[in-house]
């Protein structure tokens, strides 16, 4: 089968997902890879400056509907959360969701290199239809398309970005106190050698501020770290 009978239309794909392009002009672009640019010589213009500007426009988007949807976070915890959502990895995650590959114009080459799948590839072509439904309908058309997906990952995301690093945050907050860096105590070690189990303590100076239990030091050190910034209201209790 040739990759022209599976490639969608830029019709098909508006008409599938409804999206709400007056003309498929900017459509065309947002789909069309340089790579298809190089072989065809009608076509007009690649992606690239529509994945510029979408890639603002997720920006903005995401940091809007964060401050709306978690009134209670404070802004750390925001960035923190729209970096992930705006991440490499989601966005392409984003774009598979929605079978984006299956429209996407490439040139030969890059379909054989497996282009339709390549996460870098379908990040930006992601952030090119977000800049064309930008162009085309402005923030109103964009959140329509952007807050189910949005909605979809944002709690697991939370809940496996926010905490995935408690050590860290653990450390920057003491600094931005004026304190020392947190240190970590073995306080107990229990178990035969193929099933240990580990409790670290954590504390800032002398004062101990969480305990944690682990597998191993690492997680526990990163559970001691997690009670103390639950303790200084950092993070909240699950």
């Amino acid at each position: 089968m040739t990759d022209e009978v599976i490639t969608e239309t830029p019709e098909q794909f508006s008409k599938r997902l409804q999206l709400p392009f007056n003309d498929t002009f900017l459509l065309t672009r947002a789909l069309t890879h340089r790579s298809y640019l190089n072989e065809n010589k009608d076509a007009i213009e690649d992606n690239e400056r529509l994945e510029f500007l979408g890639d603002a426009v997720l920006d903005f988007i995401v940091a809007e509907w964060l401050y709306n949807h978690y009134p209670e976070k404070p802004e750390g915890d925001l960035t923190r959360l729209r970096a992930a959502l705006v991440h490499t990895d989601q966005l392409a995650r984003f774009a598979k969701r929605i079978e984006l590959g299956r429209a996407l114009r490439l040139g030969r080459g890059e379909i054989q290199a497996g282009g339709r799948d390549r996460m870098t590839l379908l990040c930006d072509a992601f952030e090119a239809l977000i800049g064309a439904l930008y162009l085309n309908g402005g923030l109103p058309a964009v959140n329509s398309f952007m807050v189910p997906l949005l909605v979809n990952v944002v709690d697991e995301i939370f809940r496996n970005h926010m905490d995935e690093d408690t050590k860290s945050r653990l450390q920057e907050w003491a600094q931005g106190q004026g304190f020392s860096s947190p240190k970590y105590i073995l306080v107990a070690e229990e178990g035969p050698d193929h099933n240990k189990t580990f409790e670290m303590e954590v504390r800032i100076g002398i004062q101990p501020f969480g305990r944690g239990i682990g597998s191993n030091k690492q997680s526990a050190e990163k559970a001691a770290a997690r009670e103390a910034l639950i303790s200084l209201g950092i993070l909240e209790q699950n």
